[in-house]
């Protein structure tokens, strides 16, 4: 054992501790104690109790070299103790000799990831789950988020959180999900659906829908550490690579999206030498990947290949809109969206002026489908503006302040709606 040398209390020390490894190995953890014991919600038991346990000793004893391997065989012991109270205890103790658990041989490289870790990710994301049970079971299990980050992440109670995690771990016991990654035709819709968890978390992070911050970025890290798991796990899928692109290259403006204030800052008004180069590199390199494969573009990789023009473009002026237009219009054809009409419309404004584009922004008003979203005015505002129409714009601008959730959204917009500019 080691002691920890810093100046912080034992119970301190501990509590970060015990946090650091969850945090890192809670996939695997729990992803190994499923394969034990053939039972996801017990694993996830018995993976909490061992974590109360460290809380308990570590204190005292010190923090283990191998905390993984720590709460991986204080979470065996405690299954071996439910098991010998349901008279199961010899079956399973023989079961468990077989086993050798990397866990407990040496230090777990994060970089190294297994089938059982994929295993738990489609579980997390089974389809008998509704999707906010998804996602709070996904950031919960294999993120290894604590309830009470769920909560603030998403602006909901700890106490519904937890109850949706519940609900999730007895609906999967009640559909017997069994402990394994779907194969063959099933393999695609499945992944799909985790692939959108994923990018759902990240979106939240990326534009916080509620609350007093424009960004979420541990939720954002959280996502793209999710996203490169399985692209390891599934090389040869392009979804998987293009999702990683798309969260890549777009997190490359967080350092730029906020002012000083945590106040929004307009991708024209951005300082792009702080967009973050690395990010960028690994983003065009993830698109290349989905590339190299020979299957095409899909949706995410499309959005991937709309976020590198950005990502390339030394100002909002010298980037090829044209291109983006056309990559917008492939995505049409894929995923036909108001959201993504939208986002052609304020690219075609760049491109050919914002009277076509007002056209199109109208048209999409009229149909109703994005009238509980800030998004549609606040573009037309600006479109209106651009054309001098001041006075509509700011009306269109007071309108988007009004539906906007995000309280930093709603400030903006209505400074604009109070100057119209």
């Amino acid at each position: 054992m080691t002691t920890d040398d810093t100046a912080l209390p034992a119970e301190e020390s501990a509590r970060r501790a015990v946090s650091a490894v969850w945090r890192m190995d809670a996939a695997k953890i729990v992803a190994t104690l499923t394969r034990y014991t053939g039972d996801f919600s017990l694993a996830e038991d018995l993976a909490q109790e061992a974590v109360a346990e460290a809380l308990e000793q570590w204190p005292r004893q010190g923090s283990p070299r191998n905390g993984a391997a720590w709460l991986t065989t204080t979470a065996k012991r405690r299954a071996i103790d439910h098991w010998r109270r349901r008279e199961r205890y010899e079956d399973r103790l023989a079961q468990i000799a077989q086993d050798t658990d990397p866990l407990e041989q040496a230090p777990w490289d994060p970089d190294e990831i297994d089938d059982d870790v994929l295993r738990l990710v489609f579980i997390s994301c089974h389809p008998v789950l509704a999707p906010q049970a998804r996602v709070a079971l996904t950031l919960r299990i294999v993120a290894g988020l604590t309830t009470d980050e769920i909560a603030r992440s998403f602006v909901v109670s700890t106490a519904t959180v937890q109850q949706r995690i519940v609900r999730a771990k007895r609906t999967l016991a009640d559909a017997d999900v069994p402990f394994e990654a779907p194969s063959g035709a099933e393999l695609a819709p499945r992944l799909a659906a985790v692939l959108n968890v994923v990018y759902l978390v990240f979106t939240e992070g990326h534009a916080a829908a509620a609350g007093d911050d424009v960004l979420r970025p541990d939720l954002a890290r959280e996502a793209l550490r999710l996203g490169r798991s399985l692209a390891a796990l599934l090389p040869k899928e392009p979804s998987a690579h293009g999702l990683v692109a798309l969260m890549e290259l777009t997190a490359s403006r967080f350092p730029a999206r906020t002012d000083a204030a945590g106040a929004p800052v307009l991708l024209a008004d951005q300082d792009r030498t702080r967009w973050d180069r690395s990010a960028i590199t690994r983003g065009r390199a993830a698109l290349a990947r989905v590339d190299a494969l020979g299957r095409g573009r899909e949706t995410y990789a499309l959005q991937a290949a709309i976020a590198e023009c950005h990502a390339v473009a030394a100002s909002v002026d010298d980037t090829d809109w044209a291109t983006i237009v056309r990559l917008y219009d492939a995505l049409l054809t894929i995923t036909p969206s108001p959201i993504v009409e939208l986002n052609r419309a304020v690219a075609l404004s760049m491109a050919e002026g914002p009277a076509a584009a007002l056209e199109i922004v109208d048209s999409l008003a009229a149909d109703g489908r994005l009238a509980a979203l800030h998004l549609l005015p606040s573009a037309r505002a600006e479109l209106l503006e651009r054309l001098g129409r001041h006075d509509e714009a700011r009306a269109a601008f007071a309108e988007a302040a009004a539906l906007a959730q995000n309280a930093r959204d709603r400030a903006v917009l209505q400074a604009r709606a109070a100057t119209g500019r």
